[in-house]
């Protein structure tokens, strides 16, 4: 008998596949246990040491496969502690001196070590090397007591994954070819995971709640990305009828591939820019084969987030030189660093706040550390000869702060004037509208930025005073609330007025019941993971802006999210 449950739409598209449970498994130890045999517990200690070293070479190998060899030197780090003498050298004393058994010695020391690096307080870097030692000890206490950790860098059959909570670099290690599907307890749309997913496009469901009470190991698992539908233990019925589905799916991304070339044109020949959201150099490969006619966002915070250091103007002018040269002639907007709030860098601690998403973040950090921000905007204007740069400031809540980085680039721009560094003079800065404050005054920034991005993740989360990653008050994460729309609207009319452009870069722009509201109210640029770019433009072609104002017309005089969704459903359908 199948047993059904429900979670979050996160990813398009239907997994079958039996299930493989990424949660951390029991690794309680008999601590202090007398041995007899001192000869065999450092054997066993040699043995696990061997293991997680074998482990990991697997999980860097899979690692430079998918992530590139940058991301993947983390795991050098771990396989080098592994073989430090002076650990081995101390685990073994632990065992000789006291005649206690291996995972004993092996927490006492790992402890000390973590302790000290711990106490390194002014030196961040060290500090982090504490989580390196308790990742590096979890591995080898495992293969001690005989335990396999999930590892889904290793996962080299065809699965669907099941999770309390996946973390972006979880994500990252997931091979699209063996993974067929994502299932979680906890997290939404808009998290960095379930983007990543989309990015990958695997089928993935979050939010579930019930996920890893409810699927067991090896259980044959029906994901439904599309309408959040989980089955576990599916009658072949069942199994039949999704495997039919799925091979449509996979007919209509074949139709939908021969897209890649075209414009983004409705049925009444009005064109939109369809383009792409994306983390790094990386994404370009999904960028490409997609037929992206733009980056609409490049987060480059994601730099700093998979780097262990600032980096380097020349690191960050390479990462920048890559993207714009093969975006070519099509407009590549670069966001300006994003870092605060959910995420956080390891190698430079920011203040502790109560509510770090309303607090210390984006351009105010920007404001204030003004040679970080001048090191990045030196490393995109020297970019800007091989592409066609845009450039945007997130987080910009009034015009004194839009002024005052405005005057920051002017300057930096003046500089590199004055040391003979060519930069473009066709460069365009603009700001994203994520803050409802930006999105009611647009009509006074309008006057002065280039253009307008809306970030709908972080816009409604704002609009609705409810955090998009807390499960609590998931309901109030409403993209076609009435509300939400009317500051949309006033963005884009403030925009054309003053003949700018208003692009939108939040997962909204992808949404299949937003698009056709978009259209509607004449949204320029519509940007969003690049596994979405094929069917929102399939979708274009099939709907008239003529009509679609109507419908954004009645969306906008409507009183709820779900009657906003019936009206799309019912005028589209």
């Amino acid at each position: 008998m199948s047993e059904k449950f429900t979670g979050i739409a996160a990813s398009n598209g239907i997994g079958i596949a039996k299930a493989y449970l990424l949660v951390e498994p029991d690794l309680s130890i008999s601590y202090n246990k007398k041995i007899s045999n001192v000869n065999e517990e450092v054997q066993r200690v040699n043995d696990a040491l061997d293991a997680s070293k074998s482990d990991l070479e697997k999980i860097k190998e899979k690692a430079i496969e998918n992530l590139g060899a940058e991301d993947a030197a983390v795991f050098d780090a771990h396989i080098e502690i592994l073989s430090d003498p002076e650990l081995i050298a101390g685990i073994q004393k632990e065992i000789n001196t006291k005649h206690i058994n291996a995972e004993s010695a092996v927490k006492d020391v790992t402890d000390m070590y973590i302790a000290t690096f711990e106490a390194m307080t002014d030196n961040a870097y060290m500090q982090e090397r504490a989580a390196d030692i308790r990742d590096i000890t979890k591995r080898i206490n495992a293969h001690l007591l005989g335990i396999e950790l999930p590892s889904p860098a290793l996962i080299d059959e065809e699965v669907v994954v099941v999770a309390h909570d996946l973390t972006p670099s979880d994500t990252a290690q997931l091979d699209p070819k063996f993974v067929k599907g994502i299932v979680t307890d906890l997290g939404g749309r808009t998290a960095h995971a379930a983007i990543l997913a989309r990015s990958l496009e695997i089928p993935a469901i979050v939010g579930s709640k019930i996920a890893t009470s409810k699927i067991k190991q090896d259980q044959l698992v029906v994901i439904d990305g599309t309408n959040g539908n989980v089955i576990v233990t599916p009658t072949k019925e069942e199994v039949d009828d999704y495997t039919t589905q799925l091979k449509k799916y996979a007919d209509q991304k074949i139709e939908q591939a021969k897209l890649k070339n075209a414009d983004s044109i409705s049925k009444d020949g009005v064109k939109f820019v369809v383009g792409a959201n994306i983390g790094s150099p990386k994404d370009m490969e999904a960028v490409l084969n997609n037929g992206a006619e733009g980056i609409g966002l490049y987060r480059t915070e994601f730099l700093f987030l998979d780097s262990d250091h600032l980096p380097t103007e020349e690191e960050q002018f390479q990462a920048y030189k890559t993207v714009l040269e093969k975006m070519g002639n099509k407009v590549t907007t670069v966001r300006t660093m994003d870092i605060g709030g959910d995420k956080q860098l390891s190698y430079w601690k920011l203040p502790q706040e109560e509510n770090p998403f309303l607090g210390y973040r984006a351009i105010r950090i920007s404001l204030k550390q003004t040679d970080i921000f001048k090191t990045q905007l030196r490393a995109l204007l020297r970019a800007s000869i091989y592409g066609n740069l845009w450039i945007m400031f997130p987080m910009i809540a009034t015009l004194p702060e839009f002024r005052a980085a405005k005057k920051i680039y002017d300057e930096v721009y003046q500089e590199l004037q004055n040391e003979n560094i060519h930069v473009s003079s066709q460069i365009k800065v603009g700001i994203m509208i994520e803050v409802p404050a930006a999105a009611v005054l647009a009509d006074q920034f309008a006057k002065e930025v280039d253009f307008f991005s809306i970030g709908t993740n972080d816009l409604i989360q704002y609009t609705m005073a409810a955090d998009r990653g807390n499960d609590s008050v998931s309901y109030l994460y409403q993209p076609y609330n009435p509300s939400i729309l009317r500051l949309i609207k006033n963005v884009i009319d403030s925009a054309h007025k003053e003949g700018k452009f208003a692009a939108m870069c939040g997962e909204m722009a992808g949404d299949p019941i937003a698009v056709p509201i978009l259209m509607g109210m004449g949204l320029d640029e519509f940007s969003m993971s690049a596994s979405s770019i094929l069917p929102t433009r399939s979708m274009m072609a099939h709907l008239s802006v003529n009509d679609m104002k109507k419908l954004a017309e009645d969306a906008l005089n409507s009183e709820t999210n779900e009657e906003v969704i019936k009206i799309v459903e019912s005028k589209i359908n």
